[in-house]
């Protein structure tokens, strides 16, 4: 029987949660809905893949020298049977098991394209990535999202608008925000669930915090040619960004114990974008590898 929504997974190397993912989404009280779960692995050497078979998955292959987000998520796509498409991270895991049916809801809204949901962090994250999460993921639902903000971490698009705006496949990175920009731009409307939330769970070195940042900020300068980081901004937002986090640090009373981290996270975040917002547009091997496959 055809599926009401194909569940999207982009995964390199993920076996730490994606037994803990497929398992949550199996798991989701889907009433009288179908899901299928796609797969896109692009050359994983770990479990991931015996994980996959473990549930079912419809698993599709891209080479490690053709993949970029936006191509993959269009290859999974491309393979999806259902009318509702639902990205998720491979080291993403749903809050509840009513994630997936309220991720979907708001595309049965007249006028709603895509919808994204709130993130969190767990135990490992770091203390400042949490307030990252805070900032842009709020408590409070929104339709519709008048920025052109989505994350495709955790989000959902009706397939009917995929096929007529698929993702770019050029971009670093931000391939969810360039669609975002360009559905709004149609006349579409984003949609912000705030009961939709999953876990996200980075755990990555103080190098692949900073080539996040930096790809990100590359696939900016193409979304909004505008928008420039200069020295004085990389400053402010450091020092800014770090005395945010010392106060809600002091609140929570781990100062102490987070203010080296809070520094070392502040400083590849933002040298990252300021690296990334004054790098070439032309990406070599070298540079691909690291934003790609930051720990392959």
């Amino acid at each position: 029987m055809k599926p009401d929504i194909s569940v999207v997974v982009r995964t390199y190397n993920e076996q730490a949660y994606l037994d803990e993912l497929l398992t949550a989404v199996r798991a989701q009280h889907l009433e009288s809905m179908r899901a299928e779960i796609v797969i896109v692995d692009s050359g994983s050497t770990d479990d991931t893949l015996r994980i996959a078979e473990k549930h079912d998955c419809n698993v599709v292959h891209i080479p490690k020298e053709e993949f970029t987000f936006g191509r993959s998520l269009n290859l999974g796509c491309e393979n999806a049977r259902g009318d509702y498409l639902v990205f998720v991270s491979g080291h993403c895991v749903p809050c509840s098991t009513d994630w997936l049916k309220n991720i979907v809801a708001p595309l049965k809204t007249e006028g709603v394209s895509y919808c994204y949901g709130n993130q969190v962090g767990r135990d490992t994250t770091r203390f400042s990535e949490k307030q990252v999460f805070a900032k842009y993921f709020d408590p409070i639902s929104r339709t519709p999202q008048q920025p052109y903000f989505v994350n495709n971490a955790n989000a959902a698009l009706l397939k009917s608008v995929w096929q007529h705006y698929p993702f770019d496949e050029h971009l670093t990175g931000l391939e969810d925000m360039h669609l975002g920009k360009r559905l709004i731009a149609a006349g579409e409307k984003i949609d912000y669930a705030d009961n939709a939330a999953v876990y996200h769970i980075h755990n990555e070195t103080w190098a692949q915090v900073r080539w996040r940042y930096e790809r990100e900020a590359l696939a900016l300068q193409q979304i909004d040619p505008h928008l420039h980081m200069s020295k004085r901004d990389l400053i402010n937002c450091i020092v800014t960004s770090v005395l945010y986090d010392s106060s809600i640090a002091v609140r929570k009373g781990v100062f102490l114990q987070e203010i080296a981290n809070i520094i070392r996270f502040r400083c590849c975040q933002y040298w990252g974008s300021f690296s990334g917002s004054h790098s070439s547009r032309k990406l070599t091997a070298e540079k691909k590898r690291r934003y790609f496959y930051p720990g392959g």
